[in-house]
């Protein structure tokens, strides 16, 4: 464990009974023991606190979103490779028993081509200008928090759209308290994305296929369990998995480093740059910009 602020360390690490704990990322960095980091600061920090253990040839395990914007993943891409580290986007939820069944699903062609997509996340946040969720300097805003896991899933069940609509309302902080967001797919199919912070809902998923009606259970992105509706019944699935989810993405890691990979076959390079590319697209439509942001270009 590793804080700019020992205290915050020391008592992180007794909680989470820690044997080894840092007042500083420098000195995590620097330990010949640390086989990898995993970064899990605040968004705008991320390309920084990547970019610190890269050079110093840690493998790193970064927390969605991986960066702000294109030009930052560009600059962590290369780092990687120019020391030959392992490098991966923390979105546990591609790791999920159910979205890794309902992929293959697709993949086979089981029930036909897809036609349409729904997914929603949102919660009722309490108001702070200076926490991180509406805050600005922080990377603050539904889109990066929440909404990248619609667009996630958006792009991993139907790849990367043709066009994007995206409209949002904006807080007084001016990040975008909730989004509404249109995928339009050039062979006619679709997919309606949204996230917000001022309502709770069941944030749930569907994905409706030529045969069938594909449903997620409550909380999508790390729900255990989802029904297939077709004309001759529902089909359920409960995978009933322990711990809250995150083992299978911890243990695809520690796979991969024991196998040598400098990237994920299953989170690839290529899969983040296509989701901050996209995010940075839907951000260029709802006129959402940081400080950190170069000139977007179409």
């Amino acid at each position: 464990m590793a804080s700019r602020s020992e205290a915050k360390a020391r008592a992180f690490a007794k909680d989470n009974d820690a044997h080894v704990y840092y007042d500083s990322y420098q000195a995590l960095a620097k330990d010949p023991k640390v086989d990898i980091v995993y970064v899990a600061t605040p968004h705008v920090f991320h390309a920084e606190h990547t970019l610190l253990c890269l050079k110093q040839n840690k493998a790193v395990l970064c927390e969605k979103p991986i960066a702000m914007n294109v030009f930052q993943f560009k600059t962590m891409q290369e780092a990687a490779k120019s020391n030959n580290c392992f490098l991966m986007e923390g979105l546990w939820t591609n790791f999920m028993p159910h979205l890794q069944k309902v992929h293959e699903l697709i993949q086979q062609n089981t029930y036909g081509h897809c036609l349409k997509m729904e997914a929603d996340f949102s919660f009722k946040a309490e108001f702070d200008p200076y926490k991180r969720l509406f805050n600005k300097n922080l990377g603050g805003g539904a889109l990066l928090d929440i909404g990248i896991y619609p667009v996630y899933l958006a792009l991993k069940l139907l790849g990367l759209p043709q066009d994007i609509e995206a409209s949002c309302e904006y807080s007084s902080t001016g990040v975008d308290a909730s989004n509404q967001i249109e995928f339009k797919y050039a062979n006619g199919a679709s997919a309606q994305l949204s996230s917000s912070f001022l309502k709770t809902t069941a944030s749930q998923a569907k994905v409706y296929f030529e045969e069938a009606v594909v449903e997620f259970g409550s909380r999508f992105h790390e729900t255990d369990k989802f029904t297939i509706k077709t004309d001759t019944g529902t089909q359920s699935f409960d995978y009933n998995y322990p711990a809250n989810g995150y083992q299978f993405e911890i243990e695809h890691v520690h796979r991969c480093l024991h196998r040598g990979l400098v990237q994920s076959p299953e989170m690839s390079l290529e899969a983040s740059y296509q989701l901050i590319s996209t995010l940075d697209e839907i951000r260029h439509k709802m006129g959402l910009q940081y400080k950190e942001d170069k000139p977007y270009k179409e």
